[in-house]
């Protein structure tokens, strides 16, 4: 996606320009990893145009294998369009605030039906995925069903972020697409503010099942980790940050993994923001980075959150953050601040 940000931490309506950049929740992934030195490669279709092309050449720039990229024509995408989103940076007691561009860009009016996703994934060990792409359309939904399947086929790892967006699609839709991806996930994240499966007695959202509470406990944290592996034991991680707003410029975060038998509780990270935007993702890439350099459970919890920590002082929204060390020396300091 291109993003278009006032400056100065400026209201839209108070803009006479705009700072631009691109990411999007998978790309951020992508170039977290690739800078971290993970042989990284990204699929999507943009439009062959300028923007398209720009998008394209900021991963490229960044490490990021492009080839699979569709460079659609407007026989392909009518419409035509690189998805676009606006960023009033929040400031102080000031939260951020998202405007989304996204309706009948490229992506949502390809056609992938004749696709080869088994071509596609062929020869990787790892496949990402977010909720926030089968939000934007059917197609979407039928694409990323069918990467999952293919990838369990491969036996290729798979992780999905929930990534719930409301200005995207209704929290019943969510919920209902999940449920269809759950039996191929192997790392699950992004399972709060709400559950990820329908049960057939659906208590609603006032039940815990169907409302992972924000700031849980350790103990309330635990019996939902356990409750999901109970239903879809073919996971093998959970995880999830918990965010702890003192105002815009300031925030705490900490996480729950559920991995190899056991609830790991992070340590506690106090910093000031620069940027927000992406700090799930970078969570996410950090510990699919950990993960892969088998880190033992603690460490790669504690490592997903130290690089979200640290996406928060990077501009853009994706953590470019290309030395480990620096993210361990962070992991490692001796402080766990509680308020």
């Amino acid at each position: 996606m291109l993003r278009l940000t006032p400056p100065n931490y400026e209201k839209i309506r108070m803009a006479s320009g705009f700072e631009a950049s691109y990411g999007g929740s998978e790309a951020n992934i992508a170039l977290a990893l690739a800078n971290l030195g993970i042989d990284s490669t990204f699929f999507t279709v943009v439009p062959n145009n300028s923007l398209g092309k720009s998008a394209v050449r900021m991963l490229r720039s960044n490490d990021v294998h492009c080839t699979p990229v569709i460079l659609s024509t407007p026989e392909q995408t009518p419409t035509h369009r690189l998805g676009t989103y606006y960023l009033e940076t929040g400031y102080g007691i000031r939260a951020s605030k998202v405007t989304y561009d996204r309706k009948n860009s490229a992506i949502t009016e390809y056609d992938f039906r004749s696709y080869d996703f088994d071509a596609l994934l062929e020869g990787f060990t790892w496949l990402h995925l977010s909720g926030i792409t089968p939000a934007l359309g059917e197609n979407c939904r039928e694409m990323i069903l069918r990467c999952l399947k293919t990838a369990k086929e491969k036996e290729i790892i798979t992780s999905f972020d929930g990534n719930f967006r409301s200005s995207l699609w209704s929290w019943e839709e969510a919920r209902d697409f999940c449920t269809e991806c759950l039996p191929y996930v192997d790392v699950l994240f992004g399972i709060e503010p709400y559950h990820l499966w329908k049960d057939e007695d659906d208590h609603g959202k006032g039940d815990w099942k169907d409302g992972v509470p924000l700031q849980p406990g350790y103990e309330q944290q635990d019996e939902v980790f356990r409750a999901f592996v109970s239903r879809y034991p073919n996971l093998r991680c959970i995880a999830r940050h918990v965010r702890y707003a003192h105002s815009g410029s300031e925030n705490s975060l900490k996480a729950y993994m559920w991995y190899e038998g056991h609830t790991f509780e992070s340590k506690l990270f106090t910093f000031n923001i620069l940027d927000r935007v992406g700090g799930g993702d970078a969570f996410a890439g950090g510990l699919i980075y950990a993960m892969m350099n088998h880190y033992r459970p603690m460490d790669v919890v504690n490592f997903a959150v130290a690089s979200s920590a640290l996406k928060h002082t990077i501009r853009g929204d994706a953590n470019i953050t290309d030395d480990a060390a620096a993210i361990r020396n962070l992991m490692n300091m001796n402080y766990d601040i509680r308020r």
